[in-house]
């Protein structure tokens, strides 16, 4: 590859980041469900500053209220607002499924371009270890190893975290394999650059895009798990309150309570809905084929 080249494959950067902004915006599903995506991490920085009450503070003259101008959600069997703990329930919820998207990426993207550029009996060892993982269930994974590591919230997004790495693994591999056949990444060998410089400068870069929508719809599934996790007892723990562990509570309130699981379970499926709108959009909007 050309000086004139790299100086022309730069200098178009910026217009294909613009026409990438563009096609997202003009993307209405994309725009409702980063909308959704902001509303409720709005709600899971600044809302806990504005509850009117302690989460997990009872009330025993307050058990069951359905909702009203006092306590817009209701409270719950041990008198507590539910307002106040879906506001604070966010922050854990929404924490649980970023952080385990992290962890996953963090550990299974340099696997997957360690895999990818080398080859050979590391690639097979790699490969052969990941198809292992992802043949077990997701979600029966992620309980497996939550119940070995003990019930929290840390150990939730851990397992959680773990679970989803074989998929970065997977998709970054077969990023890297495509990658690296480009000129420039040729260009660069043959000029005698270092494994790990070609690596980071030029082949990363170019996988990442595939890897921050993936990461953004594993948001989705990530939060799913951990509410799950936390119906189960395997995540957060009383008193402290996540959607899920609320979910878990209000099981047994169904008829003598129902806004007790209203209310969680509707935060749950519109944050997954907007996560997975948000991800489908920048995957069109980031496709190298409609740039």
């Amino acid at each position: 590859m050309t000086a004139t080249a790299v100086v022309a494959d730069e200098a178009a950067l910026p217009k294909k980041r613009s026409r990438a902004l563009t096609k997202f915006l003009n993307n209405r599903s994309a725009v409702i469900g980063g909308a959704i995506v902001l509303f409720f991490v709005l709600a899971a920085v600044i809302g806990p500053y504005l509850a009117s009450y302690d989460p997990i503070k009872p009330s025993f003259t307050s058990i069951r209220k359905p909702p009203s101008e006092l306590f817009w959600f209701g409270t719950d069997e041990l008198g507590r607002d539910l307002f106040s703990r879906m506001l604070w329930g966010a922050r854990a919820s929404i924490m649980a499924g970023v952080i385990s998207v992290v962890i996953a990426i963090v550990l299974g993207v340099p696997f997957g371009l360690i895999a990818g550029y080398f080859g050979g009996w590391v690639d097979a060892t790699i490969s052969r270890a990941t198809d292992a993982m992802l043949a077990i269930p997701f979600l029966i994974f992620a309980i497996a190893l939550a119940a070995f590591l003990g019930p929290s919230l840390s150990n939730a997004m851990i397992a959680i975290g773990l679970s989803a790495m074989p998929i970065f693994v997977r998709l970054t591999r077969g990023q890297v394999l495509t990658v690296k056949a480009e000129d420039y990444v040729e260009g660069a060998r043959a000029i005698g650059l270092p494994d790990f410089w070609i690596l980071v400068r030029y082949i990363l870069p170019n996988v990442l895009p595939p890897i921050l929508v993936q990461g953004t719809l594993t948001v989705a599934t990530a939060i799913i798990a951990e509410a799950s996790l936390s119906f189960l007892g395997l995540g957060q723990q009383p008193p402290n309150p996540s959607w899920g562990s609320m979910l878990n509570t209000a099981k047994n309130f169904m008829e003598q309570a129902p806004w007790m699981s209203i209310f969680p379970g509707t935060a749950i499926f519109l944050i997954v809905l907007g996560f997975n709108l948000l991800g489908d959009g920048l995957r069109d909007a980031l496709d190298p084929r409609e740039q």
